[in-house]
């Protein structure tokens, strides 16, 4: 696309009102190094032109380049020490060098553990017999995340339209995926190296071997998917926001983590392919001073002038004000909410005395209080801090205590749960009571492993019943789904607040939408990228600002098909001054 040099005039002055200078161009150490140049000229700027700067600050070097932006943004990653790039960012030509950041996926599950997540639409009555929407057919909307899984029922190009003449993009050739992964509902997929991957084949293509972004392209665009469920779990018609968009991937995000400059190429080549609506469900866990050294800063300024509405996360780090991500003033930033459905699992204790519990679990241990109780305070061992026991850290309780008994856990230092859960099943405990207030309306899934979360309030009364008895007994009941809870919306939690750390002036986040136990749909990768696993969920549940912000994405795009002449602006107008439907 042409790009003028206004655009980056009013791109310099826009930073300089909001940025206060890091003064740290360079950065402190050796590594990949992102080179940011402004705007591409309106004839576009090239590798060449990109190397040949490089060359000018480089000793002989091989393979220093590692990503060039030639589309709407001009720059390049390359691999320099911390003195190269300070010389090179006296360059006149250049307006910021930095370190190239990781980010991570906005999910309430770290990466270790986001086999257990997910998020989708439910629809329990639709009143259509078509799979698509009247709308949207000609709307593209790119997902910047972990890749998809394109055998999955919410991909199907059933009775869709021929793919849009103003499509620019590829569908790349790669390990596990060919041409024919795409159609005419996934019409684009590429994949970025990032710069310290190992040699891994599964990380070198589209296919999506995490979920995440399977979850989140069907949440956005999914069609409608009759009889969706996870075991039996928030059953329904699943469907995304936007079901007769087409999907465009970009894989951003390994096991390792998401590269800015994997993501900065992405938004070029988004830019040239011709998206309509950008969806971001990942952050950066700490706070840019600059955003001239924010790689979805810059990538979304550039998208945004080129016609494209950009939707990220706000962040997982609530519930303190002004730990919002993605605060940048043109991108719309979302902010997750609950929905009226939990899933319960209560805890019976003393004679059928029942506390409300909320967790996803399947396991079955009796529904009579009949199993030994402890408090994990009272296993801890002669050496170990009293709070780590209370917390049920690795190391710090007795296992001839815990053995063959329900363990209440404490969460105040607040844990991995799936660690504490690890830690309790290794003792020999037979299941475990978490004491923890920030699971409101979040459930932590445990599988088949009996553990539930109880709050601070509730707790009381089974502490009380563990100090008045010499026996104490309960059981954890498996989950069943409560529906039309009330109240409902309610901000998650674990959502990140606002205001913006840029400036109070800049009010973050934009929008609230749902984030809390959405189901959508997931990887069936079990070891192998093939989809010969039928044991494994097609569906999933996932709690985190990334679930909520594809929500967002969909109904941009739902705009975008009826006012296809709409400015990003306008789409955010619209959907932030009419926000009640979210």
């Amino acid at each position: 696309m042409r790009y003028s040099t206004l655009c980056y005039v009013l791109f310099l002055i826009l930073f300089d009102a909001f940025l206060v200078e890091s003064g740290a161009a360079g950065g402190e150490k050796d590594g990949v190094y992102i080179v940011y140049m402004g705007a591409a000229t309106e004839h576009g700027s090239s590798k060449n032109e990109h190397a040949q700067l490089l060359s000018s600050v480089l000793k002989r070097r091989k393979n220093a380049l590692v990503h060039s932006y030639e589309h709407g943004i001009s720059g390049f990653a390359a691999r320099l020490s911390a003195a190269e790039a300070k010389s090179i960012s006296k360059n006149p030509a250049v307006v910021s060098v930095f370190p190239d950041p990781v980010y991570q996926l906005h999910t309430t599950r770290s990466w270790d553990f986001l086999k257990y997540g997910t998020d989708v639409k439910i629809d329990l009555s639709p009143n259509s017999d078509s799979n698509l929407s009247s709308r949207g057919n000609d709307v593209i909307i790119g997902i910047l995340d972990t890749g998809i899984w394109p055998e999955s029922k919410s991909f199907s190009d059933k009775d869709m339209d021929p793919i849009p003449s103003s499509w620019n993009g590829t569908c790349v050739k790669a390990q596990y995926f060919n041409s024919s992964n795409c159609n005419r509902k996934i019409i684009g997929a590429r994949y970025y190296y990032a710069p310290d991957d190992d040699d891994d084949r599964l990380v070198d293509t589209p296919r999506d071997i995490n979920g995440h972004g399977t979850h989140v392209a069907s949440t956005a665009a999914g069609i409608m998917v009759p009889g969706a469920s996870y075991h039996g779990l928030a059953s329904g018609t699943a469907k995304g926001g936007s079901p007769g968009s087409r999907i465009a991937v970009y894989k951003v995000c390994t096991p390792y983590g998401c590269a800015g400059s994997s993501i900065l190429a992405a938004f070029s080549d988004a830019i040239k392919d011709g998206v309509d609506i950008l969806s971001l469900s990942l952050g950066y866990r700490s706070r840019f001073s600059d955003l001239k050294e924010d790689p979805i800063a810059i990538g979304a300024f550039h998208a945004v002038e080129n016609g494209i509405t950009v939707v990220c996360s706000a962040g997982n780090e609530g519930p303190s004000e002004k730990t919002v991500s993605n605060d940048a003033p043109w991108i719309l930033t979302v902010a997750a909410t609950t929905i009226d459905r939990r899933f319960k699992s209560n805890v019976v204790f003393d004679k059928n005395k029942v506390i409300k519990g909320e967790a996803i679990n399947f396991a079955n241990i009796g529904k009579s209080p009949v199993h030994p109780l402890i408090y994990a305070k009272s296993a801890k061992k002669a050496d170990a801090d009293e709070s780590d026991a209370r917390n049920c850290y690795p190391d710090s309780m007795d296992g001839k205590k815990i053995k063959g008994k329900i363990v209440i856990c404490d969460n105040d230092k607040d844990p991995n749960l799936y660690y504490t859960m690890s830690e309790v099943q290794n003792l020999g405990g037979i299941g475990a009571v978490l004491v923890d207030d920030t699971k409101r309306g979040d459930a932590s899934e445990f599988d088949d492993f009996p553990m539930t979360s109880i709050s601070s309030r509730d707790a009381v009364e089974i502490f009380a019943y563990l100090n008045s008895t010499k026996n104490p007994v309960a059981t954890i009941l498996p989950t069943t789904v409560v529906s039309q809870y009330k109240p409902a919306p309610t901000i998650a939690y674990f959502s990140s607040r606002g205001p913006s750390s840029i400036s109070r002036n800049i009010l973050k986040p934009d929008i609230a939408a749902p984030g809390s136990n959405i189901l959508a749909a997931w990887t069936a990768y079990n070891g192998e990228a093939t989809d010969k696993s039928k044991e494994i969920p097609k569906f999933k549940i996932m709690s985190g600002t990334s679930v909520a912000c594809p929500h967002v994405s969909g109904l941009a795009a739902e705009i975008k098909s009826l006012y296809p002449s709409w400015s990003p602006s306008a789409v955010k107008s619209a959907i932030m001054t009419t926000g009640e439907g979210l």
